[in-house]
């Protein structure tokens, strides 16, 4: 009858053991992985929220432009020296933005 009652202890031991290892791996996970992408998602929502017309920009694919006009989640892009190459995209292609000279002052 002792060995029962010492199996029935260990096997709540264990359970609390494992329940705080999937704590410990779950605060691990949240830490590691979700609190900065979360970080990195403010950051860039940040970046498109102060983003104006006459900006310089980057896109993801590596072109830079000017900012010509700025719509919802639109913006329209002017490429190269031509003056004539305008596009509309989408403000989640943006990869950089570096203010122009005009509004930093």
């Amino acid at each position: 009858m002792n060995i029962l009652m010492t199996n029935a202890g260990g096997t709540q031991g264990s359970i609390a053991v494992m329940i705080g290892y999937i704590v410990i791996i779950g605060a691990f996970f949240y830490f590691a992985m979700i609190r900065p992408q979360k970080k990195e998602q403010q950051r860039v929502k940040a970046m498109l929220d102060s983003l104006e017309v006459g900006d310089n920009i980057l896109t993801n694919s590596g072109f830079y432009g000017i900012v010509i006009a700025i719509e919802d989640d639109t913006v329209i892009v002017e490429f190269g020296n031509n003056k004539n190459c305008r596009i509309p995209m989408q403000k989640g292609a943006i990869a950089q933005i570096e203010k122009s000279e005009s509004s930093a002052s």
